[in-house]
């Protein structure tokens, strides 16, 4: 690929639908006479035309453009007009904003900070911020509140023996319940509920079905009417975790875009932090006459108040303007950007290439194929799948959420106290949160598959050292200092790596036309293996140890491990249309390369011998035409996708 970027532009523009010779303006479906090839090839350039769809148009075109969409649009007056000539020429490349005539010292003072005060933003853009950070702090707390809870309720509702099979599975089953909601119904509400009701619409409904939940849950007397309640909750997370990072990517400019989606786990974290502190803070809190488990229904009904927060001030903030163009609503789209840029020029610039990205997405509707189908058939996207299900499947079965979940139980088991058990769980709480703020960092800087290849052995080590530290005498302090840092190192190690890279991964690694389903299947997967994982860590506790449990995770750390190495390409630092070439690569030569990389690694960093990396491939075998993927492959600072 040509280093020159004219060159550059020229050839996306010449291979994404402007050249005769791929599409002529004429209807195609798959039912044309077309070979496998030729329809591959059309979808890569229709792939590489969203990559950049404004590349190769002049100065002069561009506003054109800008004026005609305005215009057609009916949007303001002759000073937005002014706007969006100016702005369609800024979407092309936003950092040539000094080649750019017509704008004024403030417009270009403003364009110019994007990149070197990238973090000054109108206070409103903040507001977006507070309250998709509001929402994962709900999402925490739903998590965890249960963790203290379950001590007390479990006995209270005759499901309490450890020693019981029933019992064991019936407190697996009501803790798991949202989760089993999320993975069946709930993440499968998210695309008509946006459809329906808008970003924000849909963050007030689950946000308001959290905080009914809750609410629901301190009232419940029986395991199975507690089950009802966590079972409805799961309504609330299913769709709003995957809606939030939509909205907050939407309203954010591309330069921050990729730390504002890291904010979700980051405060997810936070949450979960809360939601230990929750429990230890209701403890002690006594029954008054007629109550029976005061404390435990404090704490689960504790978790309604973030949400309660953020239905009183989501519609002080702007409706996703991407969402408005997506109901032909450009006027409104185009005011609600004003509200969260400084100017008009800004925000005329973001709605015209929306716009344009929009019209270039709806080209790929040309191949007639169901995008279900596509997931699966397109070599590309099923590659794409294939890495994104690994890395949402791991973030379960790594084993993070049986100490999200069970902390408390855990720390019962190794003999502490009830309050000493909550103190212990606060405690990896705080670690899980401190130690997500450097991921913000570390997911650009190392990329997304050395955090995975490090971190993953390293929650191995943690797994198998803290079920053995069972072993250890019960009358030794040892016995409570080995398990407690064995799950606290665990918490360090998980905190920048799979924490963080699976929703980041999936939100990347499908081309934009599919991305919607495929980050469907992406949530649906996680929430499925959480519940998996929750239902099932009760009964394997009592059948296998503590550490037989422990090290069954421990190994997963290992396959997991394994799973990435041979099927997880990096995908920092790429462009959508690299994505493609690098998707593109058949999986047996991913895996050789990975299995190269093992001796590699030995020889450089163990033997400390002076060898040099090689390219991730030299030739993609799907058309025989080489190729230049190197590890080392800088960013390219005007991506716009």
């Amino acid at each position: 690929m040509s280093s020159d970027p004219d060159v550059k532009h020229d050839a996306i523009r010449k291979t994404s639908g402007d050249d005769s010779n791929d599409y002529d303006g004429k209807t195609e479906t798959a039912s044309d006479s077309r070979s496998p090839l030729d329809a591959d090839k059309l979808r890569r350039n229709l792939n590489a035309k969203l990559a950049n769809p404004l590349a190769g148009y002049t100065h002069k075109e561009l506003a054109d453009k800008g004026e005609s969409y305005c215009r057609s649009n009916e949007i303001g007056d002759e000073e937005d007009v002014r706007a969006f000539r100016l702005g369609a020429i800024l979407a092309q490349n936003p950092e040539g904003y000094a080649e750019v005539d017509g704008l004024s010292e403030d417009e270009q003072r403003i364009c110019g900070e994007e990149v070197t005060k990238r973090w000054s933003q109108p206070k409103l853009l903040y507001l977006v911020i507070v309250l998709c950070s509001t929402c994962a702090a709900v999402q925490g707390m739903d998590e965890t509140v249960v963790n203290g809870a379950q001590i007390f309720y479990s006995r209270q509702f005759g499901i309490g023996d450890k020693t019981s099979s029933r019992d064991s599975w019936l407190v697996g089953l009501v803790n798991s319940a949202p989760y089993l909601c999320c993975a069946f119904i709930g993440c499968w509400l998210t695309v008509p509920f946006n459809n329906w009701f808008g970003r924000r619409g849909t963050i007030f409904i689950t946000c308001l079905i959290s905080a009914l939940a809750c609410f629901w849950q301190a009232f419940t007397n029986t395991w199975w009417h507690m089950f009802i309640a966590r079972f409805c909750l799961g309504f609330g997370i299913g769709p709003k975790s995957a809606t939030v990072p939509i909205y907050a990517a939407e309203c954010t400019p591309p330069l921050i875009r990729g730390a504002l989606v890291m904010q979700w786990q980051m405060w997810t974290a936070f949450g979960i932090m809360v939601g230990y502190a929750s429990d230890l803070a209701f403890f002690h809190v006594a029954d008054p006459p007629g109550v029976t488990g005061l404390n435990w229904r404090l704490m689960m009904g504790s978790a309604m108040f973030p949400a309660v927060i953020v239905c009183c001030f989501v519609f002080l903030v702007p409706e996703s303007p991407r969402w408005y163009m997506s109901k032909e609503r450009h006027e409104k789209a185009y005011r609600s950007l004003c509200k969260l840029r400084y100017n008009k020029v800004q925000a005329a610039r973001d709605i015209f290439y929306m716009h344009t990205l929009l019209e270039a997405e709806k080209e790929t509707m040309l191949l007639g194929q169901s995008k279900v189908k596509e997931l699966f058939t397109v070599p590309r996207n099923r590659r794409a799948m294939q890495a994104s299900e690994i890395v949402m499947f791991m973030q379960q079965f790594c084993g993070v959420n049986v100490i999200a979940y069970y902390s408390s139980e855990i720390f019962l088991q190794a003999n502490l106290s009830e309050i000493n058990a909550l103190s212990a769980s606060l405690g990896f709480g705080v670690i899980n949160f401190l130690f997500a703020l450097p991921a913000v960092y570390t997911i650009d800087k190392f990329g997304r598959r050395n955090l995975l290849l490090t971190t993953f052995p390293l929650m191995a080590l943690c797994m198998f050292f803290t079920g053995f530290s069972f072993w250890i005498p019960e009358d030794s302090t040892a016995h409570i200092a080995c398990i407690a840092l064995g799950i606290y190192l665990f918490g360090v190690v998980y905190s920048p790596g799979e924490g963080p890279v699976p929703f980041t991964y999936s939100a990347e690694a499908y081309p934009l036309y599919i991305r919607p389903l495929g980050m469907s299947l992406a949530t649906a997967t996680t929430w499925f293996f959480n519940f998996i994982l929750s239902v099932t860590w009760p009964s394997l506790l009592a059948a296998f140890k503590p550490q037989g449990a422990f090290s069954w995770y421990a190994t997963w750390n290992l396959i997991g491990f394994l799973g990435v190495l041979f099927f997880v390409p990096e995908t920092k630092g790429r462009t959508l249309e690299e994505l493609d070439q690098v998707f593109s690569v058949p999986t047996r030569l991913h895996a050789a390369y990975g299995a190269r990389q093992v001796p590699y690694f030995f020889k450089r960093y163990i033997l400390r011998q002076n060898v040099e990396p090689e390219n991730l491939y030299n030739m993609d075998e799907v058309n025989h035409e080489p190729t230049s993927f190197s590890t080392e492959k800088p960013t390219e600072p005007s991506a716009r996708v």
